[in-house]
């Protein structure tokens, strides 16, 4: 591995534990200005104040939410997009290049791939390309892999979800992103069978936030390497005192009990 790629994977990762917490903030593009995101400094500030390791958002965000003060916090460029208007919003497709990465001083590049859907053949191929390219630059690489489309049943199969990291891995990613599969046992397959970093989804907006402190917490003793959560975060009445509760669980080896104690302020 080049200097450079090992140098910004630290920024992102937790170089003692070597897990991290990733809050993304790219959902403008598919869904619009939604609560939560509309003053990116101000969710910055929230998040980094709480301990997480890096943002993801796309090119054009990082001139709104960077602060020049406060608690130093990694950043992911994201380079796929798709809208929820469009007839085909799981056909992702590139809207920005790794230099655009570099230029804005990013720490690591992600790429969106929807397995199964009927333009699966582009998003492959543009993940592979990414792949070439950011490996050229020492860049390090965030593959975000589903399975959603005409013969998925089950997006939460860990049999699928395995097939999902595996294919991170052999197309060059450096961590790849994948939904929970709902029990320790099967997501340590799931860990098992792909050698770099796994982190889980947030999946859909949660109610209780006892159940995402339980999802990471489960996740991590399966072996995962932590989360890339958005709205779960960004969203909750107090972003910074949740992110915070999950870094117990993630960088302090907190159970779900101690880490609901910081959350309600115990």
């Amino acid at each position: 591995m080049y200097l450079g790629k090992s140098v910004r994977l630290e920024r992102i990762f937790n170089r003692n534990t070597g897990k991290t917490i990733i809050v993304p903030l790219d959902h403008g593009v598919s869904v619009g200005p939604i609560f939560g995101i509309v003053d990116l400094r101000v969710t910055v500030d929230k998040v980094a104040d709480g301990g997480a390791n890096a943002v993801l958002m796309h090119k054009g965000i990082p001139r709104r939410s960077h602060r020049g003060h406060g608690r130093d916090i990694g950043l992911i460029i994201h380079l796929s997009g798709s809208t929820d208007l469009s007839p085909f919003p799981n056909a992702k497709t590139l809207v920005g290049e790794v230099e655009d990465a570099i230029r804005l001083g990013a720490d690591a590049v992600s790429v969106h791939v929807n397995l199964g859907d009927e333009t699966e053949k582009d998003m492959l191929s543009e993940l592979g390309y990414i792949s070439s390219r950011a490996d050229d630059w020492g860049m390090p690489l965030l593959a975000m892999i589903y399975a959603r489309g005409p013969k998925v049943k089950d997006g939460f199969d860990p049999e699928i979800i395995k097939h999902c990291a595996r294919l991170g891995e052999e197309l060059g990613a450096d961590v790849v992103k994948v939904n929970y599969t709902g029990d320790v046992s099967s997501f340590r397959k799931v860990v098992d069978a792909c050698s770099i970093p796994v982190v889980i989804a947030g999946g859909p907006k949660m109610n209780d936030q006892k159940d995402i402190v339980q999802m990471v917490y489960d996740s991590i003793q399966a072996g995962g390497a932590g989360l890339s959560v958005g709205r779960n975060i960004f969203q909750a009445h107090d972003p910074s005192r949740l992110v915070k509760a999950l870094h117990g669980v993630v960088h302090e080896n907190k159970n779900v009990d101690q880490a609901m104690a910081v959350l309600n302020g115990d």
